[in-house]
């Protein structure tokens, strides 16, 4: 009787760490692929803030102008320096440009939360903070 009694309480609790073990299959919360649930912003041109940071450093801002595309793609311009982003399943693919010369590429994961999208280049240490402001409507 306590024998059958124990086994029964060990199927009730197998049973109850069903739902825990299937969730753990997607991965801890944070990881890129659960951040696909949070939408980018509308497609179109944005004027925006760039702000890298380089390991414990403070970060480095700046104004850049953001064409953001329908299909998960955006290009970010710095003066002649151009991020083109692209998002592959649940990664971000960045290439880095100046001019038409490739400079840089690495994927890393991201996250949208509102009109700031975060994302890291863990090999290099440096994190990119990029914050969309107003949208424009001027074609320019």
């Amino acid at each position: 009787m306590r024998s059958a009694r124990r086994r029964w309480g060990l199927v009730a609790l197998a049973l109850a760490w069903l739902p825990a073990l299937a969730a753990s299959d997607r991965g801890p919360v944070g990881v890129a692929g659960d951040v696909l649930k949070a939408a980018p912003p509308p497609p179109g041109r944005y004027d925006a803030v760039l702000c890298v940071t380089v390991g414990v450093t403070a970060p480095n801002c700046g104004p850049v102008t953001v064409d953001l595309g329908g299909a998960g793609q955006a290009l970010v311009r710095v003066s002649d320096i151009a991020y083109r982003l692209e998002v592959l399943a649940d990664q971000l693919g960045v290439s880095l440009f100046h001019g038409t010369m490739q400079i840089d590429g690495f994927f890393a994961p991201y996250q949208w939360h509102g009109n700031q999208l975060q994302f890291n280049d863990t090999e290099k240490s440096t994190r990119y903070e990029l914050k969309l402001g107003p949208r424009r409507f001027d074609g320019l």
